[in-house]
């Protein structure tokens, strides 16, 4: 990877998409090849600390500090996990949405002046599903989109609801954003639906963008209820063997557009 951390933010304006469970394991797999990589939760329920096995005390630092504060600094919330090379950046459960100065580059001028991208060489930031000024902040700090979502009816319509709202950000405050991937989850491709919507979701936005998807296995649920990723939890089972192949194809292509 390139000397500065990609930045990678994880997210679907519809909830229920897995953008919680990606990104848990996602980070791991790359911190299990040997990358330092920090994971930040922007998500008030805060369930990336449950997947990674982290309990901050009550009045601990979280990344919604960074918003209630202006002498906050993001290197003071950085929790080391049980897995050597990956880190977290816990939510805060009480933060309350739509509070905070409205600032959409609070975070990204946070994470290179304190130096976060010179110290990781890759930060996965998940998100909220609504539209605020976390969401904002995440899309404005990321040079990359990872779009989980679900094979049902609605999920194109739902896909073309994000894409607007990446275009304005890319057309305004960050002009570096683009679309990695789509990531199809839950996916069972002998139901017809589910092959029908991720061919017409790949067919609108490029075949070249679709990942090879996540089959519906429990243990992915099961591994958040013993706190650890599934690669930790069942490392045979369909979550841990699909998200080690995602974040095969995710490097890949990071490495495909950092030699262009």
């Amino acid at each position: 990877m390139s000397s500065l951390a990609e930045i990678i933010v994880v997210t679907n304006r519809k909830g229920g998409t897995g953008k919680t469970t990606t990104s848990v394991n996602i980070a791991a797999e790359f911190a299990a090849q040997g990358q330092r990589v920090l994971l930040i939760d922007m998500d008030s329920q805060g369930h990336c600390a449950v997947g990674l096995d982290i309990a901050p005390a009550k009045d601990a630092p979280t990344i919604h500090s960074l918003f209630q504060s202006d002498g906050f600094r993001l290197t003071d919330a950085v929790y080391p996990t049980a897995w050597p090379n990956l880190y977290l950046i816990p939510a805060n459960p009480l933060f309350e949405h739509g509070s905070g100065d409205g600032d959409p580059t609070r975070l990204a001028r946070a994470l290179r002046e304190e130096g976060l991208t010179d110290r990781y060489d890759l930060i996965i930031i998940d998100t909220p599903p609504s539209l605020d000024n976390l969401l904002m902040n995440a899309l404005c700090a990321a040079g990359r989109v990872l779009v989980p979502f679900v094979p049902h009816h609605l999920s194109g319509e739902g896909i073309r609801n994000l894409a607007r709202v990446l275009f304005k950000v890319a057309s305004g405050p960050n002009p570096d954003l683009k679309l990695l991937a789509l990531l199809p989850i839950m996916l069972d491709r002998r139901i017809g639906q589910h092959r029908s919507v991720t061919d017409g979701v790949s067919h609108q936005f490029g075949k070249g963008r679709m990942l090879s998807g996540i089959r519906t296995d429990i243990k992915l649920a099961e591994s958040f209820a013993h706190r650890q990723p599934v690669r930790a939890y069942m490392p045979g089972c369909r979550g841990a063997e699909d998200y080690a192949v995602v974040a095969c194809e995710i490097g890949e292509r990071l490495a495909a557009l950092n030699n262009r």
